[in-house]
């Protein structure tokens, strides 16, 4: 069975192995929801609502919009930076493939790579804390990275992102292989 939802197609998939759990997952641009077979149409009904609502719930969580990512860059800044460094805009960037974010300081602006879309919330919290941290200090020098560390999750984010370069066999920016922040830039 198929059904439309505003924003996917659902598919519903019966299994006579599958005895009590629910559950979905999307593939390409449907949702898929495995249910057991001897559930009733109206059971059926219910549980797809619930699990489509669900997925598209988690799938918000994990890919905010341009204004949640402000939203979050103001949080950070407030607790992290005393509230010193205030972006003007914050957005997801697509064509950013060799670096997480960037910065303009001088329009405030935030730019930050659409890759980390899905990933741990920490390390999207991180890359925004660095590039607030432009907003403070423009270089890559010792004050800049005394705001960096004032988040708490910096140095596992920094080896979450590094970690993940190498397993994309992708080559990290020249500051993710210092084994100390550099003179080169890990995020931007």
């Amino acid at each position: 069975m198929s059904a439309a939802t505003p924003n996917a197609e659902v598919e519903v998939r019966r299994s006579k192995r599958r005895r009590r759990t629910v559950s979905a997952y999307r593939d390409g641009d449907r949702i898929i929801v495995m249910i057991p077979a001897s559930l009733s149409r109206a059971e059926e009904a219910e549980w797809v609502s619930t699990m489509v609502a669900r997925l598209e719930k988690s799938e918000r969580r994990r890919r905010p919009s341009d204004d949640d990512l402000l939203h979050r860059a103001r949080t950070l800044n407030d607790r992290y930076l005393g509230g010193l460094a205030v972006p003007e805009s914050v957005r997801w960037a697509t064509n950013q493939n060799a670096r997480w974010g960037s910065c303009t300081p001088g329009d405030r602006a935030i730019r930050v790579s659409d890759r980390l879309q899905g990933m741990p919330g920490w390390v999207v919290d991180y890359v925004l804390v660095h590039e607030l941290a432009h907003l403070l200090e423009v270089g890559h020098d010792e004050k800049f990275w005394g705001w960096v560390a004032q988040y708490p999750h910096a140095e596992r984010a920094r080896g979450y992102l590094l970690g993940w370069s190498a397993a994309a066999q992708v080559d990290p920016p020249q500051s993710e292989q210092a084994e100390e922040p550099s003179d080169s830039d890990p995020v931007d």
